[in-house]
């Protein structure tokens, strides 16, 4: 929508399309979505043949009550001061809920998700980014026995704790993502990570963890044999640092950084035989860094600034992207001497937001091919396998 999204552009939707099964709706410029709780209810109601609702700019809901049969798929963002969510929908499996950053947000979140758990057990994907996360909402998921749950997002929660992570271990041991970016744990709580999922994770994400060192984060590689994908941005930080990141992609969980009290000149090895993609970007803590990791197709270093060159080790023969805008020219150059492959200049492209599928949701920016024709962008390739090294 480049205009307003109004009641009366949800009417003509639902008079125009009697047998509607997906529908999406992105804001753009200013364009506003108007539509209140009431209106957005009876669309759900109405469609019964809805399976999937994604919608942008949700400020203006107040509250919902959303009944359907046939709805398996619900991502709402930019959702605010909520006086309640009620969800009556036994199909639903996978649920997004993004949330305003702004701090007089009253949403009361814990009776969400009793909600979640009375009416919609068959849930297998959570993704929910709100400041408002706590330790008393982790217990009350865990409460909710969603036995089906395979994916698990609690994005910006400072208050969640390694009990946290406790709960949600002996709550739901089967789970194949788990993404606790911005929040309280510890390198004690990737210890119970370890333990509790080592024959089912695959997709590890701990950006913004001001609590967890480069020593967790080797552990979780080295107890978690099915790991593919592991995101560790903005974790490893120099406290010093005057610019961690100039990514405007990563405003909303900047704010929950805080003060990072570890110091610098970690290091951190990383043996694993499945890795495919690992992201450190804005860790400028990290001093030394050595990979031994065959699969690893796309690692992200951006920012990485107090990276000796060294002390870089890649033994990586599978590599396909190095992201390395804000680096040091020197290490930019051990990278490229070390994967002995093209060396391509082109800007640093990141996903716009977090999104409820965790491919997308990492801090990885997408495989960038294809052609470029700008005067200011230079590609060169050589014989062989191409191994982009992005660069701003």
């Amino acid at each position: 929508m480049e205009s307003d999204f109004d009641s009366t552009m949800l009417a003509c939707i639902a008079f125009s399309c009697p047998n509607l099964e997906h529908m999406e709706v992105s804001t753009f410029d200013t364009a506003i979505n108007r539509i209140n709780g009431d209106e957005l209810g009876r669309f759900v109601a109405d469609k019964r043949s809805l399976k999937s609702l994604k919608m942008e700019g949700c400020s203006n809901l107040g509250g919902f009550v959303l009944c359907s049969s046939s709805l398996c798929t619900l991502w709402l963002s930019d959702l605010y001061c909520l006086s309640k969510m009620v969800f009556n929908c036994p199909q639903l499996r996978e649920i997004s809920l993004e949330f305003s950053c702004q701090e007089n947000d009253d949403t009361d979140l814990t009776a969400m998700i009793d909600g979640l758990g009375r009416s919609c057990l068959r849930l297998q994907n959570i993704h929910i980014a709100s400041m408002r996360l706590s330790h008393a909402v982790v217990l009350a998921l865990s409460a909710a026995q969603l036995r089906e749950l395979q994916m698990l997002s609690l994005v910006l929660g400072s208050e969640i704790t390694d009990a946290s992570v406790a709960a949600i271990a002996s709550s739901y041991p089967n789970l194949e993502l788990l993404d606790l970016s911005g929040s309280g744990i510890s390198d004690s709580g990737i210890g119970i990570i370890c333990n509790a999922f080592p024959e089912t994770l695959s997709r590890l994400l701990l950006s913004l963890c001001p609590n967890v060192t480069s020593s967790g984060i080797q552990f979780a590689t080295a107890q978690l044999p099915l790991l593919e994908l592991m995101d560790c941005g903005m974790t490893i930080c120099d406290p010093n640092s005057q610019d961690p990141t100039t990514d405007e992609n990563n405003g909303k969980l900047q704010k929950t950084t805080g003060t990072n009290l570890h110091l610098i000149n970690q290091k951190l090895i990383i043996k694993h035989g499945r890795l495919r993609k690992l992201s450190l970007w804005g860790c400028s803590g990290l001093d030394a860094l050595y990979l031994n990791c065959p699969q690893l197709n796309d690692l992200n270093l951006n920012s990485c600034r107090n990276l000796h060159p060294e002390r870089l080790l890649l033994h990586c023969p599978a590599l396909g992207n190095v992201h390395a805008s804000g680096c040091q020219d020197m290490l930019i150059g051990a990278i490229q001497s070390q994967i002995c492959t093209a060396f391509t200049n082109m800007d640093n492209h990141s996903p716009s937001k977090h999104l409820p599928d965790g491919s997308k949701r990492v801090r990885v920016p997408h495989l960038l091919s294809g052609e470029f024709h700008e005067p200011d962008k230079k590609r060169r390739r050589i014989e062989g396998r191409l191994c982009n090294v992005l660069l701003e």
